[in-house]
C-alpha cells in the first residue's frame, strides 16, 4: 500500500504543527518550507486539514496555523483513510475494464489489505507520531531550541 503523496504531506503538516508551542503559529509557507515541499502544494493540504477540523489558520498579524484539540487526537488510520478517499487499490473499472472484474478475486483481497493497513495505523494519533526521536528533529526543522511542548 502506497499513501499519496498528498496524504504524505498531509500527515507530516500535522506533524510539524503538533511540536508547535502556543507561541509558534507558523504560516502555511513556513511549514512548506520545513518539510522541503512547494508551498502551492502546502496550502492545498492545508485547506483540506481545515476542512477536516484538524487544523486551524488565522490571518493577518499574530495569524498562523495551529493543530486542533482534533487533530491532535486524530487516529492516524482515520486522517489516511479520509485523506486518501474510497479509490481502490487497483482500478478494476478502468478505462478499458478489467475482463476478470466480475469474477475476480483479488480484488477483493487487495481490498481487504487495505482495510488491514488503515486498521494497524488506527491505534496511533497524532500525538503518538511526534514522540521521540521525531519530536525533537521536528523542533529543529521548525528551527527552534526548546524542547516541544508536553503532549496531552
Amino acid at each position: 500500500m502506497r499513501l499519496t503523496k498528498f496524504t504524505d504531506l498531509a500527515l507530516r503538516a500535522v506533524m510539524r504543527l503538533a511540536v508547535s508551542g502556543p507561541d509558534d503559529t507558523p504560516t502555511t509557507r513556513e511549514v512548506a518550507e520545513s518539510m522541503a515541499v512547494p508551498h502551492a502544494h502546502m496550502a492545498k493540504v492545508v485547506t483540506r486539514l481545515q476542512h477536516l477540523g484538524v487544523v486551524e489558520a488565522r490571518r493577518g498579524r499574530g495569524g498562523g496555523l495551529t493543530l486542533t484539540d482534533l487533530g491532535r487526537r486524530s487516529s492516524v488510520g482515520w486522517l489516511a483513510r479520509t485523506l486518501e478517499g474510497e479509490d481502490e487499490v487497483v482500478a478494476c473499472e478502468g478505462d478499458p475494464p478489467c475482463p476478470l472484474r466480475t469474477a475476480c478475486r483479488l480484488r477483493g483481497a487487495l481490498r481487504e489489505a487495505q482495510e488491514a493497513f488503515y486498521r494497524s495505523l488506527d491505534p496511533l494519533t497524532v500525538a503518538d507520531l511526534v514522540g521521540s526521536p521525531t519530536g525533537p528533529v521536528l523542533v529543529a526543522l521548525a528551527g527552534r531550541s526548546a524542547p516541544p511542548p508536553p503532549l496531552p
